[in-house]
């Protein structure tokens, strides 16, 4: 029997509120736990001894969280039920040297970060952000949230053939932003500017991880704003959700029979393969500490994970109406048909027949429609950190998410009932 939703429009609202402040992974794992701790959760370190009492904990690690809740009265060998999501977009990050230009134009030096649609970041006004570490061995969030670069593209006088003959961008050649005028290129003129920018001494800037992002804020659309359209959805929408689903799961206290957990990773978008990677101990270090903190042994860790299910959120592709012919012609997600179930029987998707039956129950209970994706059989299929979580850490995990349109563009789009949709079939999910 379905329970009262949790979440209504006003998560959807809050959704566009946290895309608008999360500008790089870093902004939204600490914008995810300015709402934890607002929930009752603590941070924990991970150089600190871990102690097995009840509650709300987390852990940051740059531009990765994992937090979870322990009921009163959970055992060493209670299993958990996560909800796994990722952090980062695909988008333009700065390289070591930034400085750069020609023929009067200062520009700023960018790499290829994963697999954007490059034509989306074309004539747009682009703000700068992300993480600067100082000389202290400290870090500083920046976020310059105003238009400040721009990569301009080439006029259709000077390039006559590209409405018939498409588009074609080189990564290295036609991708560089310009900021400024100026024949003289000087080595540090952008970090001198972010230091000031940041309220930092002259030089105190040692290392620093940077990212363009569009300053055009999220906004409804469509006669009755039926729709959103916004940055980073892809995949910061399963963030959002995954947050207030467990802050919401956490409320039930004692009651709960899992042990609820929100990992949300970076460097999904680029292979899942570092520290804070899907493809990284974070998850299974956190899940074997708390089994310790405890009292666990190595048996009750075994018995936690053998219980243990995994969602793992992120978007998916809503059926096109110019290009229907690209999906499969059985399957065709719609944007507002509640989140969607990924199936790939080659396992770029981690769902099977039993992982459905679980999600299944959760949007029952929830009162959420819930559809099915699978691609065209002559299209490759993507894949998300579904397949990585279940291999590396032996537990059961479906792969969901929300159905959208222009994945991996600047501008993403979804229907404006589906994030609260996914908010309640995670809540549900997490409390059992």
């Amino acid at each position: 029997m379905s329970e009262p939703p949790r979440f209504d429009r006003g998560h959807t609202d809050d959704l566009m509120s946290f895309l608008a402040a999360s500008p790089t992974p870093y902004h939204a794992v600490a914008n995810a736990a300015e709402r934890l701790e607002k929930a009752g959760f603590r941070q924990v370190a991970e150089t600190d001894a871990w102690d097995g009492t009840a509650g709300g904990k987390y852990l940051q690690r740059g531009g990765a969280i994992v937090a979870w809740y322990v009921p009163e009265g959970a055992e060493a060998h209670t299993p958990f039920r996560i909800v796994g999501a990722h952090t980062d977009s695909p988008n333009l990050r700065v390289k070591p040297r930034p400085d750069s230009g020609a023929h009067g134009w200062r520009q700023v030096a960018v790499e290829i970060y994963g697999g954007p649609l490059l034509n989306s970041w074309l004539d747009r006004d682009l703000g700068l952000a992300g993480r600067l570490s100082l000389r202290d061995g400290t870090t500083r969030l920046v976020d310059v949230d105003r238009p400040l670069l721009r990569v301009p593209q080439l006029a259709i006088h000077l390039d006559r053939a590209v409405n018939s003959d498409g588009l074609k961008l080189d990564k290295q050649r036609h991708m560089q932003p310009v900021w400024g005028l100026g024949e003289d290129v000087r080595d540090g003129d952008l970090i001198a500017f972010l230091e000031e920018t940041a309220g930092l001494p002259d030089g105190s800037v040692t290392g620093w991880d940077l990212m363009v992002h569009p300053v055009e804020p999220p906004a409804y659309l469509g006669r009755d704003r039926e729709l959103v359209a916004g940055p980073r959805m892809d995949n910061l929408l399963s963030v959002h959700a995954g947050t207030a689903a467990l802050a919401a799961a956490a409320g039930r206290g004692s009651e709960l029979p899992y042990i609820p957990v929100l990992a949300a990773f970076d460097h999904e978008e680029n292979g899942s393969q570092s520290d804070t990677g899907a493809d990284g101990p974070l998850l299974g270090t956190v899940l074997e500490r708390s089994v310790h903190a405890r009292g666990g042994s190595l048996e009750d860790r075994a018995r936690a994970l053998a219980g243990t299910v995994c969602l793992s959120s992120d978007t998916g592709h809503a059926v096109h109406p110019n290009y229907a012919e690209r999906h499969d012609p059985t399957h065709h997600p719609r944007v507002d048909g509640g989140p969607i179930l990924k199936v790939n029987v080659n396992n770029r998707y981690a769902t099977d027949g039993s992982g459905r039956a679980v999600f299944a129950a959760a949007c029952e209970k929830a009162g959420v429609p819930f559809q099915t994706f699978v691609s065209n059989n002559a299209m490759p299929c993507g894949t998300t950190i579904g397949p990585i979580t279940a291999a590396r850490h032996g537990i059961r995990t479906v792969d969901i998410g929300v159905a959208i349109l222009s994945m991996h563009s600047v501008r993403e789009l979804c229907g404006a009932k589906d994030p609260f949709l996914l908010a309640n079939a995670l809540t549900a999910f997490l409390e059992g």
